[in-house]
């Protein structure tokens, strides 16, 4: 039957002229289309059943109403019909459809007069109902579609239009009519890259489709005719105008609005408002251009997750065309204030830069990623879209010092050795490693003390660790083991992005001076080990997200924590006792004796603070990682682009305030609350 419709409209001729392929005899419609195929609904194309549209997805910080970024290919949103604007609808249906509430899916009335006016000559006119677009705007949209699909889905052919018939009848005896108009609206293209109502109002008045005036509603739906060459951004705003009054009128002629309502609204002035979402991280808003890193830290951590897709590839399409809400941990309050603190030891135009990250103990969710750079693709030495501060992408980290001190004293006191394990410490230590060259003793790697009169002598882990005593925790290392000290580093997250690291990482045994942080890390991987000890041993992979919803409104445990106890409470407790010497505070045992940033305890005056110094080689780099039961944070002082360069001791004063300050601005307004202290067990 099919073929028969198609042979009949490409050769009926009425009146000596050609019948136009959009044009159906009555005859055609009623005695055959409807029947040809047998279209169920349950014989439809899956997306006509269940469409699946490209949807832009928002990205808000932790408030659920800053936007940060959005991801899209097409802008689009989907919005239920009643957050659409009746004379919207209105507009919609007499542009367009006049009898859309009458016809089931096929206006005969349409397909007849269409037929007429196209066989005498006259003004070319369509037969096209709202269904029938709404049936041609899926397929053309249907990702599982070859090209040559995607083509016939737009083709001016019969049998294109019978095929549009049938499942628009197949829908309409399963779908109500509103169902349907609110499909449509969705799916529209209103030019100038709006897809939908929602992108539509957004994009040429900057409100919502529930706030659109009868003039941009009229506006609106005169587009859909011709919205790349009509529409008044980047087409022909005359043809816009001209196409809003042919709508007005057809309103009137409907009596959805009276003829002065039309005439009112035909007269008003065109007063457009474009606003676009922004896309990609490097469209951050340019008074925030700092969320750049914490978008792109977002957006590997979207692509690295397997249940958003098989490959980085398809978990990136999905981010870019799945209409998600994410609602990210960013705290935007905390991010300025990690952000001054960061100008305030380098600023702006400085080769050197200090990163800071911060995160919640127990839920691993990041709060900020703060670098005194722009994030920009733009040239010059302050514009960037290195991930300086959480890493990879070619970004393996940097060398973190005695932070890595947390490391050997974790996996000891895990190994059964209390925090009193004394040991008298030399000035310089023969170690077991093997090792030639300078600095070595008799064929064996042979590490020292930076300050041997403050640091020699009998030591605990309470004040070897609080005065950063090298051969200490070279010797306490040689103990426990440094496969050990490597694993327990691995268990709170340290991850090993150089292949130097990772190759010695593969022969630990050997690998001496990792006590010492000759391993590169990153601010964020150091604050969230750090944060997992303040948790009690509780280790939460990074979270970048506070909540991800899908357009449905089902919320994905993806982006719920993911915590697993990775070291005994009463290990962490210890450890943290020990950590509260090097920042002035006493720890639960009154065990302290001198620190190396005793200016911390000052600044969080009244709470509870524990935390740890580094200095690389040659104080190449200087670090600071300090943690509360509420919030840790660490900062690293780096030429990024020059590992000789050195930062010098001299700044790591500044470094460990930068960072503190950034935990007290993390604080403000939340209760003081005390570490537990560790069992006499461990702490005798």
């Amino acid at each position: 039957m099919l073929l028969k419709v198609a042979r009949l409209l490409l050769c009926g001729v009425l009146g000596g002229a050609v019948v136009a392929a959009a044009a159906l005899p009555v005859a055609i419609v009623a005695g055959g289309s409807a029947r040809a195929g047998g279209d169920t609904w349950e014989s439809l194309p899956t997306d006509l059943a269940t469409p699946r549209p490209a949807q832009i997805s928002y990205v808000y910080a932790n408030d659920g109403r800053t936007l940060i970024t959005a991801f899209y290919d097409e802008n689009r949103q989907d919005v239920p019909l009643d957050q659409v604007a009746p004379v919207l609808r209105q507009a919609v249906v007499a542009a367009e459809d006049t009898r859309f509430y009458e016809h089931h899916g096929v206006d005969i009335r349409g397909v007849a007069r269409a037929f007429v006016s196209n066989s005498r000559g006259g003004a070319q006119q369509g037969a096209s109902t709202l269904t029938m677009q709404y049936v041609r705007n899926v397929l053309k949209n249907d990702p599982g579609l070859t090209p040559q699909q995607h083509l016939d889905a737009l083709a001016d052919t019969p049998v294109r239009k019978v095929r549009e018939m049938r499942y628009a009848q197949a829908i309409e005896k399963k779908l109500g009519k509103n169902e349907i108009l609110q499909r449509y609206l969705n799916i529209a293209y209103f030019g100038a890259g709006a897809y939908g109502i929602a992108a539509a109002a957004q994009t040429y008045f900057g409100k919502s489709p529930a706030a659109l005036t009868l003039p941009e509603a009229a506006l609106l739906a005169g587009l859909l005719q011709s919205p790349d060459a009509d529409n008044p951004i980047s087409g022909d705003r005359t043809a816009a105008l001209e196409r809003r009054a042919y709508t007005l009128d057809a309103m009137a002629r409907t009596r959805a609005i009276t003829a002065p309502e039309a005439a009112a609204a035909a007269a008003a002035d065109l007063r457009l408002a474009e606003q676009r979402p922004p896309n990609d991280c490097t469209s951050v808003a340019p008074e925030h251009n700092d969320w750049g890193f914490f978008c792109d830290y977002f957006r590997q951590w979207w692509n690295g997750r397997p249940e958003f897709g098989a490959t980085p590839a398809e978990r990136d399409e999905l981010l870019r065309t799945g209409g998600f809400r994410i609602v990210t941990a960013l705290d935007p309050g905390v991010q300025a204030a990690a952000l001054a603190q960061s100008l305030g030891v380098y600023g702006y135009g400085n080769a050197r830069s200090l990163p800071i990250a911060v995160v919640a103990p127990g839920s691993g969710r990041v709060q900020a990623l703060a670098v005194n750079r722009h994030y920009s693709l733009e040239p010059g030495r302050d514009n960037t879209v290195n991930q300086l501060v959480a890493g990879g992408a070619g970004v393996a980290g940097y060398q973190a010092g005695s932070t890595f001190k947390m490391f050997t004293m974790l996996a000891a006191l895990d190994a059964g050795m209390p925090l009193s394990t004394r040991f008298k410490a030399p000035s310089r230590l023969a170690s077991i490693w093997p090792a030639s060259g300078p600095g070595t003793c008799g064929g064996r790697w042979c590490p020292g003390n930076d300050n041997p009169s403050w640091m020699d002598g009998d030591r605990t882990m309470w004040n070897a660790f609080g005065r950063s005593v090298n051969t200490y925790f070279v010797w306490l290392e040689q103990q426990v083991g440094a496969r050990r000290v490597v694993e327990m580093a691995q268990r709170l997250g340290i991850t090993f992005r150089g292949a130097a690291d990772a190759a010695m990482a593969g022969r630990a045994d050997q690998w001496g001076s990792f006590t010492l942080g000759v391993a590169s890390t990153t601010p964020l991987d150091l604050a969230n080990a750090y944060a997992a000890v303040a948790a009690g041993g509780v280790y939460c992979e990074p979270l970048p997200a506070l909540s991800i919803t899908d357009p449905d409104g089902r919320r994905l445990d993806a982006g719920d924590p993911r915590c697993r106890q990775v070291v005994d409470p009463d290990v962490a407790a210890a450890a943290t006792d020990a950590a509260r010497c090097p920042v002035g505070r006493a720890s639960a045992a009154g065990r302290c004796d001198g620190g190396t940033a005793e200016n911390v305890s000052a600044i969080l005056a009244g709470r509870p603070v524990a935390g740890k110094t580094g200095s690389s080689e040659n104080n190449a780099t200087e670090t600071f990682a300090g943690f509360t039961p509420q919030v840790a944070a660490a900062g690293i002082a780096v030429n990024t682009d020059s590992p000789n360069d050195r930062v010098g001791a001299g700044i790591s004063g500044a470094v460990n305030s930068a960072v503190a300050q950034t935990m007290a601005a993390a604080l403000r307004g939340q209760p003081v609350l005390a570490f537990p202290p560790p069992s006499r067990r461990i702490a005798t």
